[in-house]
């Protein structure tokens, strides 16, 4: 079912890495070395997980869009049901199975980086044909009780073809002033406006869908019993499963975990958090709930997700170097002293390998994470920070040059970004989740929430001063005193990264096709960060040759400096949680840009047909048995197939999803 494929092959190991490309996106698959290394009791853990991952995976289709599974039922019917392909024109297929790709990347109808809406090629028409036409090979739709089929395709019609229906899944800046509740088209929300929020307050904040009802607002619990139950229960059944194959640590923690899925209590998710960031040697880990608050405009609402890996040995000596001397680094940061941490407690830190990404990590994935959110268990005990290694590997393995060489303005930083991209990034990622995210501390007032005072604007806070930490950091000596990197390539590898991350202000523009407005989070984190830079200091220039804008480093000092002076201010505002700052900073720089810009970015782009960003196949785990039904081992392959993997989630859910409805 390959749309367009172009494979590449790692030079390194021969393997393929770049699957196929659907429109702006790359498919690459991930591989996992390690896995076969694992003790059989490390193995079965691991698959236990796996089964509680792919079993929540559904949640955040319905977190992201209340029309996403409903849509997905219809694309699956279509593109699954044998002989409907036959029947079907064959563009009017083609541009289906495309969309449903897209569809399943992105978890429902709005882009992961722009939030935007994204539709089909072909007609309404040409597409309430092939639902027919698949109708009468077999396939079945979701109708409501009596509904004819023409009404379910009239009443799905806006949710496929129209982009200014609900056409944005998260609006942080709505236009004309509007409500960023209101504005946004994501499932945490029913009936609810900022205004409505003044003087209610929720038991339930990171875990529930918040309804306005004639009675009032109603909190809709994630847990058993409640919204998601049958879900939630699977996904219990199977960390109960995993507790006889977990060493005592990670036992407790999975109990814990168990405990607040099935209250949903605010104490029973601090008592995971600390049971979690406590199983410090785990060897198999997984992360698996509502987590991280990008999908929700105020930033409150936990979207759900799950991660399984392993510690990765070969690798994590880079990550543990840093954490081991947080406290040196907490203790030089350029901000206000009383921001800083006096004891830096419980800092874990891996490189990982992941065995599966779903939900709100993937197909689209990050490259690193530290958790928990929470500022004030991070505070008094610490957190975890990991770098998903066979991530960023398969990134790397499938990059094309040409994508560095178009937007550097020299052969000598192109050869720099060949040379040490991997290098740099890793670093930087490592520095970013242990002593970005994990550093600071908040005023007493804001009691650990500083998310309550920043609002829409946390998040991009939040990853600007975690960027800010490591590139102020990268070209310090210490980094050369910790073995991170040779003291002869030390310069080189801060003006590569310098420059690598002013490029990306410029080449991220290609993600959002439409509009003048970045609405991501990180987007903007990296866009205000540059742009503040080229307004306050020498450091980098806008050049222009033939045609084409180029962002070039002119002082790696004036660089290092001024991010100094900038992570400073953001630490201040998130310190004392000042919204007004935080607003008009990202306003002025983070926020909008010019679209000639972007058309010429997306120009460049698409000559080379270069990919905007990428999703990732995850690694495939089944059991083996013995003659007596004991599991002898577990297998692990890579199915090399987006399509492939998104039906066997897909069927794997469909039981649950009746039961919830």
């Amino acid at each position: 079912m390959a749309d367009d494929a172009v494979p590449t092959v790692s030079t390194v190991s021969q393997r393929t890495y770049l699957l196929e490309r659907v429109d702006d996106a790359a498919v690459v698959q991930v591989y996992a070395d390690g896995f076969d290394d694992l003790s059989l009791r490390e193995k079965v853990l691991t698959w236990h997980l796996y089964q509680a991952a792919i079993a929540g995976r559904d949640i955040f289709y319905d977190q992201r869009y209340a029309h996403s599974l409903e849509m997905r039922d219809v694309l699956e019917a279509i593109v699954t049901t044998p002989g409907a392909r036959e029947r079907i024109d064959r563009s009017t297929y083609d541009d289906i199975l495309r969309y449903t790709k897209l569809f399943w990347i992105n978890t429902g109808p709005h882009n992961n980086l722009t939030a935007r809406k994204f539709v089909p090629s072909c007609t309404p028409e040409a597409f309430a044909t092939a639902v027919h036409q698949a109708e009468r090979a077999g396939a079945r739709f979701p109708r409501h009780m009596g509904e004819l089929l023409d009404d379910m395709i009239d009443r799905l019609e806006p949710l496929f073809f129209d982009p200014d229906f609900e056409p944005s899944v998260t609006t942080k800046t709505p236009p004309n002033g509007g409500d960023i509740l209101a504005a946004s088209a994501n499932n945490l929300y029913s009936g609810v406006t900022m205004r409505d929020l003044d003087g209610f307050e929720e038991r339930y904040a990171l875990n529930s869908r918040l309804v306005k009802t004639a009675a009032g607002l109603v909190e809709e619990v994630y847990r058993v019993g409640g919204r998601y139950d049958a879900a939630i229960g699977a996904i219990v059944g199977h960390l109960a499963d995993a507790i006889p194959f977990a060493p005592p640590s990670t036992a407790r923690a999975l109990r814990a975990l168990i405990d607040f899925y099935t209250s949903g209590a605010t104490a029973d998710r601090e008592a995971y958090d600390i049971a979690w960031v406590e199983d410090r040697d785990a060897a198999v880990d997984t992360i698996n709930g509502f987590v991280e608050v990008y999908l929700d405009a105020r930033s409150m609402k936990g979207a759900w997700e799950a991660l399984v890996f392993y510690v990765n040995r070969e690798k994590t000596t880079q990550i543990q170097a840093i954490a081991a001397n947080a406290q040196w680094f907490e203790d030089r940061m350029p901000w206000d002293p009383r921001y800083r941490k006096a004891g830096v407690r419980g800092v874990t830190a891996n490189a990982i390998d992941i065995v599966i990404e779903v939900g709100d990590s993937g197909p689209v994935t990050p490259i690193g994470i530290n958790l928990p959110n929470d500022q004030q268990v991070r505070e008094d005990h610490g957190s975890k920070s990991v770098s998903l290694s066979n991530i960023t590997e398969a990134y790397e393995q499938s990059t094309l040059p040409e994508f560095r060489r178009e937007f550097c303005w020299t052969d000598a930083e192109f050869e720099r970004a060949m040379r040490w991209s991997a290098c740099a990034g890793e670093l930087t990622t490592n520095m970013h989740e242990v002593i970005g995210h994990g550093s600071g501390t908040v005023a007493a007032r804001l009691n650990g929430n500083p998310q309550a005072a920043l609002k829409e604007q946390f998040s991009a806070v939040e990853e600007s001063r975690a960027d800010l930490v490591a590139l102020y950091f990268l070209p310090d000596r210490k980094i050369v005193e910790l073995d991170l990197v040779a003291a002869e390539d030390h310069a080189d590898i801060v003006r590569a990264e310098y420059e690598a991350y002013a490029r990306n202000a410029l080449v991220q523009l290609r993600r959002v096709r439409h509009g003048t407005i970045i609405e991501e989070d990180h987007m903007r984190n990296r866009q205000m960060i540059v742009r503040w830079l080229m307004a306050n200091t020498a450091a980098i220039a806008t050049r222009r040759r033939h045609g084409k804008t180029f962002y070039v480093v002119e002082s790696v000092d004036e660089f290092r400096a001024g991010v100094g002076r900038l992570l400073a201010e953001v630490q201040r505002i998130k310190g004392e949680g000042d919204y007004d700052a935080a607003r008009a900073l990202f306003d002025t720089y983070g926020v909008h840009f010019d679209p000639a810009l972007r058309d010429e970015v997306v120009a460049r782009v698409e000559r080379l047909r270069l990919p905007s960003y990428t999703a990732f196949v995850m690694p495939r785990l089944d059991l083996v048995h013995g003659p007596d039904g004991s599991v002898t081992n577990v297998v692990i392959s890579y199915p090399k197939d987006l399509a492939a993997q998104m039906l066997e989630y897909s069927a794997a859910t469909r039981l649950l999803r009746k039961a919830d409805t």
